[in-house]
Order: structure tokens, then sequence, then C-alpha cells
């Protein structure tokens, strides 16, 4: 299997938490067409060695904020599996109150700021993220997720330019797996390299093998000194794949079945499984048990979110708006 980087541990970690991501989605694709859950609804089915390789070459203090296919993102970070799966089922006991669903996951306390609606808008609301760590003082890092076709809109650019100049530690993170919603890359720019985006700001940039958690965790370990050093912000544009449609409602006509079957023999969680029993000896019984206990954790979740109360008609116009609190009084 190659040369091995990592312990033993961080492989588990890797295997145990890419199994709770794709058995969660796949019990999400059923329930939404058991018409449990609605909406819209965006699985991260392919990309879960992106969200392995980042949390280990981060802390948990470091914010994440990604678009509208944050259900990985946030189970990662920690936002637990009930109040997640409640969110989708739109309760009261989910993690944005039952009134967010699918796309707009919030973990306040799990330093997780979204699922966000709007393509490319959390681009720069995580340099803002960015910003407050600097202007406060810390250290910590905002990672800042968008997809490859979110690198088209003009937010991306102007934050790239306030980015720079104000050297904000913030990492750009491009999930690249292939369409914008139907749309290849190649049908959208001449410039089909979105890492490269970043040299007219003289940006540091890198491609990299989003499908395996040591060349994320990697990538996103050097890019995270740089920026706790003060040396400013790095875009990574992660090749990776989906292996689902856009959305719960794509027919996926744009691609062919023999792409998709390609791309899944570079599964991340098939070869981290393999690295685990050929280099360090794990047994299957010990890769069942940890399959077991997922499905357990995934299946109780279903269970807390049937059982769980539909938020009151009082919450309806709750967290919409903020108060003001001036530390003055205006005549």
């Amino acid at each position: 299997m190659g040369s091995i980087k990592f312990t033993k541990e961080t492989y588990l970690y890797w295997y145990e938490l890419m199994q709770l991501l794709r058995r969660f989605e796949e019990k999400t694709g059923q329930l939404y067409g058991m018409q449990k859950i609605r909406g819209f609804c965006h699985l991260y089915i392919g990309q879960e060695a992106l969200a392995a390789g980042c949390m280990t070459a981060t802390r948990q203090e470091d914010p994440f904020i990604t678009a509208y296919r944050d259900h990985g993102l946030a189970l990662a970070k920690g936002v637990t599996p009930n109040s997640c799966m409640a969110e989708l089922f739109g309760k009261a006991t989910g993690c944005s109150k039952g009134k967010g669903g699918s796309m707009h996951f919030f973990g306040k306390k799990e330093y997780f700021f979204g699922g966000h609606g709007i393509v490319g808008a959390q681009i720069g609301t995580g340099a803002g993220l960015a910003f407050a760590e600097q202007y406060n003082g810390t250290d910590n890092v905002s990672l800042t997720f968008f997809g490859d076709g979110a690198a088209r809109q003009g937010m991306l650019h102007e934050t790239f330019n306030l980015a720079m100049l104000w050297k904000l530690p913030v990492i750009f993170i491009c999930e690249n797996n292939h369409y914008a919603m139907g749309t290849s890359v190649e049908r959208t720019s001449n410039v089909t390299d979105i890492y490269k985006l970043a040299d007219a700001y003289e940006m540091p940039a890198d491609t990299v093998n989003g499908m395996n958690p040591e060349a994320v965790h990697e990538a996103v370990a050097r890019a995270v000194k740089r920026a706790r050093e003060g040396g400013g912000p790095t875009l990574l544009e992660m090749k990776t794949y989906r292996y689902k449609g856009h959305s719960m409602s794509d027919p996926q006509k744009y691609r062919s079945k023999d792409e998709v079957e390609e791309y899944k023999e570079k599964d991340p969680i098939e070869t981290t499984k393999a690295k685990l029993i050929e280099n360090f000896g794990v047994t299957e019984e010990q890769i069942e048990a940890i399959n077991d206990r997922i499905k357990q954790v995934v299946d109780d979740a279903v269970k807390f979110a049937e059982e769980s109360p539909w938020p009151n008609d009082d919450e309806l116009l709750k967290d919409v708006y903020q108060e003001p609190n001036y530390p003055f009084i205006l005549d």
C-alpha cells in the first residue's frame, strides 16, 4: 500500500469518521426516498477524505464554514448525529432548531458556522471569520470550503484580494468534484486548474488529491502552519468526486456510469481499510466491529429524530433578527 506516514490511531480515526459520514448520508438518501426528509438535500458521499484529513490537521477551535453540501463537515466537527438527523427531519432538537434543514447546519460550540445556500457567499463570510480571529489576537485559522461552481463567483475575487491585503488566517478549500450541479468545470471556464486563480493575488496555492486523507492532511497542515505564523491565506484545490447526483433530484445524465465506477476504485474508505489491515494488522473482525458501531449510531439518530417534537409555532420568527445592543443611546 505504499509508505505509511501516520500512526495506526490516525488511520483508525479516519476510517471511523469516514464510515460515519458515508453511512449517515446513505441513510439520509434512503429516508429522503421515504419522504421522511424533504426540501433540498445534497449528499457528501465520495468526498469523505476531505473532512477526515482536515480534522487531523486542525484544532477544534479553528472555524469551518461551507456551502449547502454540509452534513459531512458538520459531523466531522462534532455536531452530533442525533441533532443533524433531527434537523433533516425539521424537528426542534435539530442543530438549527429544525428551521434550517439540510443546507443550514450550524454548531456554535463545535466552531461549525454553516451550511449556506447562496453559492459562493460563504467565501466572504469565511474571510470574515478569519478577520475576527486576527482582530481578537488568536492564532486560530478559518477553513472556508466551496465548490468548483462557486469558484466562478465574483465574491471569490473580492475576498481573495482583501484576504491577501490583510494577510488573513484563512485557508480557501475548493472541493472540486468536477461538476457544478450538472455542468463540468471544462464548460464554465478557460481556467480548469482552479488553484491557479490564486496567482493573480500572489496567494500560495496547490492542487491536492482529495480522495486521500493523507494528502489532504499534509496540504492543510502546511497551510495552517503558514496562517498561524502570520503568513496569510492559501488556496487548496482538492480534486474529489461525488458518487451521487448534485442533489436528490439530479438524474445525473451528464456523466457515465463508467466514470463513477472508475472513481469508486479510489474510494478513500476502502484504501484506508486496506492500509489498516495490511500495515497495522487490524483484523476484518475489528473492522466489522467499527462498522456495526457506526450503524448503531446512525440508527439511534433516526430513532431520536423520529421521536423528537416539532418546533412550536412561536419559534417561527425567532432567530430571524438580532435586536441591536448599542453601547450608547441615540437621541
